[in-house]
This record gives structure tokens, C-alpha cells and sequence, in this order.
């Protein structure tokens, strides 16, 4: 039998139940890098994948986006073992990404301190340099479970139990057996990068620089994300569903409509003391103009409706403009590294017009806004004219609103900044996050099916070029804030889960996005289903699902 090596563009021979590993010690020669994972028929697979059919495969490095990932769980994994280790009965919690790395805590009375992080690192690469295997294994789910128990892994139980599937999928390091959201290396050998140091009140772990594999990341301060997440994650605890195992227990017994409502309750609660602070700085002279920004599909327009709403109850008359309608003629717009129009950029916005117009109404001034005409790529001019009142204020959203060169010419006095993502808090468990990009991929994918006409396919494609141009220019400007909403809600995932899976299932098998679709139906495949009706129209996922009281 053979496989078609997408990587030597040739044909290569195998034995049945070979694996992906065996197949590439006897080409290595032909490949010139080290494969950290593979992806076979388009899906990222580890490289014990046995072969027992002919398949299409493309050998990926750790520096490929499937690579990245499957180097980060498994030194997730030697993370665990060396807690496991050194500090027997002590619990490891994987909580998230910021600053660079991925946020550890402990639990169990032991003090994530620095002589803690050195004692951890250092058995980290003794682990390391033993180069011992993940052994990945398929048993009866009530076997698992039992492994697991014995192991105090108390919350992949809930969760495997919520499931109700026949097998699962663990691997084994050593004498430790742990589940991850995805493949793993075929040894701890391949993980040579890496640190582990303190950072807040636990423990930072970083992989690799993205352009250089042979040093670690060093953290970089998101002081302001870090109260984002931690400030819901409190949230979670009170409320008791901190894990999927715990929010599928919760719907199991009923308690959808409830999850539903505390939630919204803690958007509304955020809106409104953010307009309360709004409106104090405005009545001392200052706050004219309130600057929203956000990556994609991170609910920027529905807060926008909303914070106007809450400051109007503070007596002041908000007044609405969207930095897309001062996007250049498209002729005119910057084109990225593939000769793309890059609509991503600064500089597809015409500053000099922006920053005038802003100049002038606060002047007191009458302004014509433009109007950008998406399907002839052309600004006009329709006679929406505004003036500011000694009660109005000026919301304006977009993506580079916290960039400080889109309103350079304003006295920084004026403007107070609001940053919105869908910092999502609930994890799968306490080794496997759910990462921010893969919600509001979701809700992009929902989206641009449902409004703009756009196959999954498409989204999948163009999301690349999206991530791209929020690493340059929306993330480095975050901690540029004076407040920052998480736009994510306890039970999303729940409530997007039927229609995101139906509209995966329009991914033909036969095109490279199938692989992020079935990775994504996988994701979603932990989640119980949560009905749409018991959200109410205000609420922020209205924006991607449908049924919103507000006009987009």
C-alpha cells in the first residue's frame, strides 16, 4: 500500500498498522525537518496515527499552526508530570493564555514562587532530555474514568461522564495518563524550548518565539487582560460552573434558562458601571469621545448599542460613527504580503480626514460624515450631518480605536478607550483551555453564514489573514485601554454548538480547511446543546445567531 507524501510529492510505500513515525524514519532524508505531528486526509494527527489505509500525508514542524498547538499540550503534559512528580497530591490548573504564555495555578499548599518555578523547570528538562514517549491509547470510557479517579482528575471524570461515549482517547507519559483537546509529540524529546516562571499569583509556561524556535518566549505585562480573566473566573466559581464537565452537568439538570440569566446579568452589570465611569469623567470636562475596539467577531458593535443605551440613562446623548466608513477609495488601500487588499491596516483608514472631522465637531462645528460604499469601494456622501451638543457624546467603533495614531491629533484628555474580545473563562478541564480565537472563530463562522452569504470554507480560509492583522495591529495596543469588556458569555458555546456544526458539515473533505472544521466539530462535540429561546434579544450573541432586538 501506499501513501501520497505531500511533503516529497510522491508516492510512498508502507505495511499495514505502520505508523506516521515509522513511514518518516525511513524517508527523514527526504524531509528537511524534524515532524512534530502530521496532517493525514487534511486532519492534524499524532505521529503514532497507524496506517492501515492509503492516505494522503503532509509531515508538519512545530512551527506550522498544527505544530504550535500539539508542542503546547505536550508540555502541557510534562508541565503535569513534573508537579505529579515534585509535589505529589498538588493540583495543576491550566487556565488560559496572556502575557505570552499559558497561566498556571496550584493548588494543594504549595507556593507558586520562584524556587517552586526552578524546581518544576528543572525536572521539566530532565523529562525532557529522557526523551520518553506519549504513548497514546484508546480504552473503554469507564476504564479511563477509573484511571483517572485514581489519579484525582476529578473534573476530566465529570466531563467524560457528561460524554457518555464508549471509548476515549488518553495518552500515557511514564506511569502518568492524561486527555488533551488534540494530538501530542511522539516524545518529550521534541519539546527542548521552553521556560516556566512566576507570574501573578502562579506560574507562566511559554513555548518557543514564533520567527525563532531556539529561544523561549519571554512574558511581555497584560496586567489589564489578566483582571479581565481573573475577574470572570470568579464569576465561574460562584457560580459553580468553572469546567465544560460542570456546565454540561448544569444543563443535564435543567439549569439552562438560570446560566443564561446571571450571565446577562453580568453584562449588563459591566456596561453599566463602565457608562457610570464615562459620564464622571465627561461632567469633569473630559471623555467627549469614547473609542471601542476589539478583534473579529468580538461583539464590538452590540456593546457599542448597548454602552449608548446605559449612557443615555446618565443623561447624555450618545452619537454613533464607524471607523469603516472612513476607509480610503479602495484603489487606495495598502495591500498586504500576498498583494491582498489589506483592510486590516491602519492606513486603510483615511486618518487626516478622521482626525479633522473629530477636530471640528468637537470644536462645535456641524460635520457631513462620509459613508463607505462597500460594493463600489468608494466613500460618499449622503447628508448624515451631526453636531454636538453640550450633552452628546461621540462612541466610535473599529478595530485600531485603542492605536494611538488614529487619533493623534486629539487631546488624550477627550477620550476615554474600551477594549472588548471574547475572553472565554470556562475550560474544558484543568489541563485543556478553551483558546479566545477559536469562540470567535465560531462566531465568525455563524455570522458570515447567516448574513453575508460566506461558506465556512471561506471563513476558515480568510481567518489566517484576519489573525495576522490583529497581531499587528489591534493586540499590541491592548493594555492602551481604560477599560476592558469580556464580551464572552458562560453558556455560548452551548447555544452555538448545533448551528456551528451544521454549518462545519458543509466542509467538503477533499479541501485544506477540512481539518480545521473537523477540528473545530470536535471542540464543539464536548458541549451539550443549549436552546437559542431562552436568551433575550439584547443579548451579545444575538449579534452572530440571529434574532437581535438591535439593527446592525
Amino acid at each position: 500500500m501506499k501513501i501520497y507524501c505531500v511533503n516529497m510529492k510522491e508516492y510512498v510505500d508502507f505495511s499495514g498498522g505502520e505508523t506516521l513515525l515509522d513511514v518518516y524514519e525511513r524517508i527523514s532524508h527526504r524531509i528537511p525537518f524534524r515532524p512534530i505531528c502530521a496532517r493525514v486526509n487534511f486532519k492534524a494527527e499524532d505521529l503514532r496515527f497507524p496506517l492501515f489505509a492509503p492516505k494522503q500525508v503532509e509531515y508538519l514542524p512545530a512551527t506550522s499552526e498544527s505544530g504550535r498547538r500539539t508542542y503546547v499540550r505536550s508540555l502541557c503534559m510534562v508541565l503535569y508530570k513534573a508537579v505529579a512528580d515534585c509535589f505529589p497530591g498538588t493540583r495543576l490548573h491550566i487556565e488560559h493564555s496572556v502575557s505570552k504564555g499559558y497561566y498556571c495555578r496550584l493548588s494543594g499548599g504549595v507556593e507558586a514562587d520562584a524556587e517552586t518555578a526552578a524546581t518544576l523547570k528543572r525536572c521539566m528538562r530532565e523529562i525532557v532530555d529522557a526523551d520518553i514517549p506519549f504513548e497514546r491509547k484508546e480504552r473503554l470510557t469507564e476504564d479511563v474514568i477509573r484511571i483517572f479517579e485514581r489519579q484525582g482528575l476529578d473534573d476530566k471524570v465529570k466531563l467524560l461522564h457528561s460524554l457518555q461515549e464508549l471509548y476515549t482517547v488518553y495518552y500515557r507519559l511514564g506511569d502518568l495518563c492524561d486527555s488533551y483537546y488534540g494530538q501530542l509529540a511522539p516524545s518529550t524529546g521534541l519539546l527542548g524550548v521552553f521556560d516556566l516562571v512566576p507570574h501573578m499569583q502562579g506560574l507562566l509556561l511559554t513555548g518557543f518565539y514564533p520567527d525563532n524556535t531556539d529561544e523561549p518566549q519571554q512574558p511581555v505585562t497584560q496586567e489589564k487582560m489578566f483582571k479581565a480573566f481573573t475577574d470572570y473566573m470568579a464569576f465561574n466559581a460562584v457560580v459553580g460552573v468553572s469546567n465544560v464537565g460542570e456546565l454540561n452537568q448544569a444543563v443535564a439538570e435543567g439549569k439552562s434558562a438560570d446560566l443564561i440569566n446571571v450571565s446577562e446579568a453580568l453584562h449588563n452589570n459591566r456596561i453599566a458601571a463602565m457608562a457610570d465611569e464615562i459620564a464622571a469623567r465627561y461632567h469633569k470636562g473630559g471623555a467627549r469621545i469614547v473609542l471601542v475596539a476589539g478583534p473579529s467577531s468580538s461583539g464590538k458593535t452590540t456593546f457599542t448599542k448597548r454602552l449608548a443605551i446605559q449612557l443615555m440613562t446618565n443623561l447624555l446623548e450618545p452619537k454613533m460613527i464607524s471607523l469603516d466608513d472612513y476607509f480610503v477609495d479602495r484603489h487606495h488601500t495598502p495591500r498586504d504580503e500576498q498583494g491582498e487588499y489589506d483592510y486590516e491596516s491602519l492606513y486603510a483608514l483615511d486618518l487626516e480626514q478622521f482626525n479633522s472631522d473629530l477636530n471640528r465637531l468637537l470644536a462645535g462645528e456641524e460635520v457631513e460624515l462620509p459613508y463607505y460604499n462597500f460594493a463600489t469601494g468608494e466613500r460618499e456622501y449622503r447628508g448624515n450631518r451631526i453636531r454636538l451638543t453640550e450633552k452628546s457624546i461621540l462612541l466610535i467603533e473599529g478595530i485600531h480605536g485603542l492605536n494611538p495614531e488614529l487619533t493623534a491629533d486629539i487631546n488624550p484628555r477627550m477620550k476615554f478607550c474600551v477594549y472588548v474580545s471574547a475572553l472565554t473563562t470556562i475550560s474544558i478541564d484543568d489541563h485543556n483551555w478553551i483558546p479566545t480565537t477559536d469562540n470567535r472563530l465560531l462566531r465568525r463562522i455563524i455570522r458570515d453564514h447567516k448574513y453575508r452569504g460566506a461558506s465556512a470554507v471561506d471563513t476558515i480560509r480568510r481567518w489566517p489573514s484576519v489573525r495576522r492583522g490583529e497581531e499587528k495591529w489591534i493586540f499590541p495596543y491592548q493594555e492602551n485601554a481604560d477599560a476592558t469588556f469580556n464580551s464572552a458569555l458562560l453558556f455560548e458555546l452551548g447555544v452555538m454548538k448545533d448551528r456551528a456544526e451544521a454549518t462545519l458539515r458543509e466542509v467538503p473533505r477533499n479541501v485544506p480547511e477540512y481539518g480545521e472544521a473537523s477540528r473545530l466539530s470536535k471542540f464543539l462535540s464536548y458541549f451539550k446543546s443549549i436552546g437559542l429561546e431562552y436568551v433575550p434579544s439584547t443579548s451579545l450573541i444575538r449579534e452572530f445567531m440571529g434574532g437581535s432586538s438591535f439593527t446592525y
